[in-house]
């Protein structure tokens, strides 16, 4: 095995600041979106990722995909949303084993209402603090590693 390729001092700090960053934002964000909503994160990522389509569904194993969720994690969150009456989940057609996610008139309400809030949120704690000109390096540099990963996998 090869020597290991340490980090200099500069690229560490970078390092860490990032992951101590996305652990916070993360963190500020999901407690926004709670405390305004209701909604879990996972909660608003399915309900956004549904109202996003048309007509608001998606195969599970789609929806799964999208989300970065194995089938069956989703598929349990699914079943909690459910009794909420937030979506609804039908038959594939065609494919006895596979099922349809369907947001719900209450669902797409609850994201409707979550979602000026949310972005709000996304706006005050990320968006606002950065310069146009780190909004577009923070794009170019998350488009190159999501594409990067992408072809890893």
């Amino acid at each position: 095995m090869s020597e290991p390729r340490w980090l200099d001092e500069k690229q560490a700090r970078a390092w860490r600041g990032y992951r101590r960053m996305r652990a916070l934002l993360d963190l500020q964000i999901t407690r926004d979106l709670m405390q305004d909503s209701g909604l879990s994160d996972a909660d608003y990522d399915v309900l956004s990722n549904l109202s996003e389509t048309s007509p608001h569904r998606m195969r599970l194993s789609e929806l799964a995909a999208t989300m970065l969720w194995s089938t069956s994690r989703l598929s349990h969150h699914i079943t909690r949303m459910q009794r909420r009456g937030l979506v609804d989940r039908e038959e594939a057609p065609g494919d006895g084993r596979g099922s349809v996610v369907v947001l719900t008139p209450a669902g797409l309400r609850a994201v409707e209402e979550a979602a000026p809030h949310h972005v709000e949120s996304v706006r005050r704690n990320f968006v606002d603090l950065l310069t146009d000109e780190e909004v577009a390096a923070l794009d170019a540099m998350t488009q190159r590693v999501v594409a990067h990963l992408h072809a890893q996998a």
